[in-house]
């Protein structure tokens, strides 16, 4: 499975990227997702509660005295016991939802076969999550990975991978629009770096400091070895609703027969030629992809996380505004996905 990891991280690319013209184009998809996501995504999520007043909240808190008119219900029995006084529990009312968004740009992520680079689908999935949480007052943060420095290969030959988790951010959690899209802006703006980032680590970002009960949203390709983020995922699902957008291109799944297809390793900067015109090498790229999404797909379950698939070459607006009309009409029905 680390061996179809490694297969499956691979992109073409003919040359030496252009940084300022990756940057210059996660601007122009930022700009124009504006006006998308709103038309699109707007009405969904009307609200984070279940009335239009905030309740008393199910986060607990301080105790006090028991005054004539409480809810018995929110009786402290054990505090009641130690001092002989009733006491009631007091809870935090959820006036607002916290939000925090992890955002893999390690370099994997810049590629894309399709209609989008997977960094651009990054970013406009951070865009359309931000968009439907920052409202009444909910405050929105992120923590962002991308790889490490590595120096350029030589042609065939091996080069190891920087040790390190690579370059993590942190943006604090802050209420408002205005906020909310400089955030943006500074995920947009952050360089894809060479070499290979700790998705672990990067999740793990969330879990220190412990914080308030919200939502957490992982956005990544997950090619990392589910080894190194499965165990810091579940440790942040014990007080968060927790979402995981799972980025994929297709070429990642299957490859094309185009004879021979020189590919590099973005990670690692290793080089390599394959012979796609060898349909037993295509079933066994195919076989092996297909059993480490399913992996992922498994440590993801495991960790309690809701699932979403996005791909390059996908409308990925429709594919997320189906999921959240599915997660809404599973919650309406008292279910959980």
């Amino acid at each position: 499975m680390a061996r179809a990891a490694a297969v499956t991280s691979t992109t073409p690319r003919p040359g030496e990227p252009d940084r300022t013209a990756a940057s210059d184009r996660s601007g122009a998809v930022l700009s124009r997702l504006q006006l998308l996501v709103t038309r699109k995504l707007d009405g969904l999520l009307q609200g984070d509660y279940a009335g239009l007043l905030p309740g008393p909240g199910s986060e607990a808190g301080e105790s006090r005295e028991y005054r004539p008119g409480d809810d018995v219900r929110r009786m402290d029995w054990p505090v009641t016991a130690r001092t002989t006084t009733p006491h009631v529990r007091r809870t935090v009312a959820d006036r607002e939802l916290e939000t925090w968004l992890a955002v893999d740009l390690s370099a994997s992520l810049d590629f894309g076969t399709g209609r989008w680079l997977k960094r651009d689908v990054v970013i406009a999935a951070a865009a359309a999550i931000t968009h439907l949480t920052v409202r009444g007052g909910n405050r929105i943060g992120a923590v962002v990975g991308s790889g490490g420095d590595v120096p350029v290969p030589r042609r065939g030959r091996r080069q190891a991978p920087p040790a390190g988790p690579g370059r993590l951010v942190r943006l604090p959690a802050r209420s408002g629009r205005k906020e909310a899209q400089g955030m943006l802006r500074a995920i947009a703006g952050t360089e894809i770096r060479p070499g290979r980032g700790d998705l672990g680590a990067l999740i793990d970002m969330l879990n220190r400091p412990p914080r308030r009960r919200g939502v957490a949203v992982v956005i990544s390709d997950f090619l990392a070895p589910p080894a190194q983020w499965a165990r810091p995922l579940r440790k942040l699902r014990v007080r968060q609703d927790l979402l995981a957008i799972e980025v994929v291109d297709p070429r990642e799944l299957e490859l094309p027969d185009v004879g021979v297809l020189p590919v590099v390793d973005p990670e690692t900067g290793e080089l390599h030629e394959v012979q796609t015109a060898d349909p037993s090498l295509r079933h066994r790229y195919a076989a092996a992809a297909a059993a480490q999404r399913a992996e992922i797909s498994a440590a993801l379950r495991a960790a309690g996380a809701a699932h979403l698939r996005l791909r390059t070459d996908r409308d990925w607006l429709l594919d997320m505004v189906r999921f959240v009309a599915a997660q809404r009409h599973a919650r309406t029905r008292g279910t959980t996905r």
